[in-house]
């Protein structure tokens, strides 16, 4: 078996190699296909919604649900989908829900109906909501923790940036064809992803049985006999229900009885599912993870990082397009720099990890991410596209090279194996669910703030930028909170460990 090599440190400092089959290789290239792949369907879409917006004369807010059903989808179930991986088996999770991703994606490019076109989004979220963790904890559990497992999780969370940010120019090709084929084009890779997982994933042998049993313990030491399935029924539900709300809100008023209800019920759910997951024996979330180590502020992080760009997105794409005509492509060729930055950055990401720290990563990235917001807030209905928009295209791309991984490798750091599908689908939700919000925000704000046109209609562009303002205020503002969370002092107990010092036998950093 041919097999190439890293370089990992040994405790006394030297410098020793880390060989990588040809198999891990090809284990690690079908995962990180599938996250791109979940990445790339959010920003293909985002491309194309003014032209479906057009073909199927929908409004911003239900061109807001062809979004938000994915990512809702995606997050409401990553909990459940990853104790599910760690208990059932990752390799059969991972086959099965990407099977269904694969259906979905060839049944939306074919429908009319924008009901059912959003009901296609939603169960493709459903599906990468158990991929995802799955391909996460396949990554921890078959690559050791420290340099390695680093390695593995830069360039895999970097696939899925790379993904998110090159899917606006795929998007842009796919558009200029028809809207149909962002939809379309996921299925042939699905399917060969399949056959390649098939081939290239490990069994669950007797290590994989041992990580499950140890996962389905209680902190008592006893087994597990079943899953939270209401903790992810009410989890799911009232996270539909505030979204639902929140975007509802504008047409119907702020202070209307089916507002105020949607609230009230929202909360009372999710105030339901914080009782279950304290009082079941067995809870689909262990909330004492969220003390440990980085896990709760690596969280938040994910929530500014993802929930801002998803609103800065959804709002330019709009903007370029439908106010000053900028064609699909244009519009995914201007957005190309961030994509680029942030696909170069794979092979060095872990390097920058293990040299400057995680923490400080995240700190840098998420400074650049709200500079470059920030410096968009002058952009006039005349944009100069060097001038105007380039340097926060390159900010973006700058942010998200050096938060994304570095996030991903705190929120797993220290974790045991039993709970690695756990963590993943923690962090994921995190970023999903807070995207989900946020952008549900960002829509309410954008539709109370004037009455958003039928995407193709005539608009004035002052007026629409003005109405716009508020949403592009909001991602900075959430950039900046995001950025003030990583910066507080961990209020964890027990000292605190830099990803990797444990393997290096350097001392430790404290923050």
């Amino acid at each position: 078996m041919t097999s190439t090599s890293t370089l990992e440190r040994s405790a006394g400092g030297r410098l020793t190699a880390v060989r990588w089959t040809r198999a891990q290789w090809m284990l690690l290239l079908v995962l990180c296909t599938v996250l791109a792949l979940d990445a790339l369907d959010v920003s293909m879409v985002g491309v194309a919604l003014p032209s479906i917006g057009t073909e199927l004369h929908l409004g911003t807010e239900s061109l807001q649900w062809i979004v938000s059903a994915y990512v809702l989808g995606y997050g409401s179930l990553l909990l459940l989908g990853g104790r599910m991986a760690d208990l059932l088996g990752r390799r059969r999770i991972f086959l099965i829900a990407l099977s269904v991703f694969a259906a979905a994606s060839l049944l939306g490019g074919l429908v009319d109906d924008p009901a059912l076109l959003i009901a296609t989004r939603f169960v493709k979220g459903l599906a990468a909501a158990f991929t995802a963790p799955a391909a996460f904890s396949i990554i921890t559990t078959n690559f050791a923790e420290g340099r390695e497992r680093n390695r593995a999780l830069s360039i895999f969370t970097t696939f899925g940036a790379s993904g998110f940010s090159l899917g606006l120019v795929v998007g842009g090709l796919m558009t200029a064809l028809s809207w149909r084929w962002t939809f379309l084009v996921s299925v042939p890779v699905a399917v060969a992803v399949v056959i390649l997982g098939l081939r290239y994933i490990p069994r669950d042998g007797a290590a994989g049985k041992a990580a499950g049993k140890a996962a389905g313990k209680a902190a008592d030491g006893e087994p597990e006999s079943g899953h939270d399935v209401w903790g992810a029924i009410t989890l799911a539900g009232g996270m539909l229900g505030l979204v639902y709300t929140l975007v509802s809100a504008p047409g119907n008023g702020w202070g209307s009885v089916a507002t105020i209800a949607g609230f009230v019920a929202s909360t009372a759910v999710l105030a339901a599912f914080a009782v279950i997951e304290n009082r079941v024996k067995h809870p689909l979330i262990r909330f004492s993870i969220l003390k440990e180590g980085w896990v709760a502020r690596a969280n938040l992080s994910a929530v500014g990082l993802f929930g801002s760009y998803l609103s800065f997105q959804f709002i330019l794409t709009l903007y370029l397009q439908s106010v000053l005509g900028w064609s699909p492509l244009g519009m995914a060729l201007a957005l190309l720099p961030t994509g680029l930055l942030v696909a170069s950055s794979a092979p060095f990401a872990d390097r920058l990890i293990e040299r400057f720290g995680a923490p400080r990563l995240i700190l840098t990235g998420l400074a650049s991410l709200t500079l470059g917001y920030v410096l968009f807030l002058r952009v006039g209905t005349s944009p100069n596209y060097v001038t105007d928009i380039l340097p926060s295209v390159l900010l973006l791309g700058v942010g998200f090279a050096l938060a994304f991984p570095s996030i991903n490798v705190q929120a797993t750091t220290g974790i045991r194996d039993a709970e690695q599908g756990l963590a993943a689908g923690l962090i994921q939700t995190s970023t999903q669910v807070g995207a989900a919000l946020v952008l549900a925000v960002t829509t309410a704000m954008v539709s109370g703030h004037g009455n958003a046109p039928e995407a193709g209609a005539a608009v004035d562009a002052a007026a629409m930028l003005e109405q716009y303002r508020p949403g592009l205020i909001l991602s900075a503002a959430v950039a900046v909170a995001a950025l003030l969370i990583a910066a507080t002092p961990s209020l964890s107990r027990g000292p605190r460990q830099e990803p990797g010092a444990e393997s290096d036998g350097r001392p430790l950093d404290p923050q």
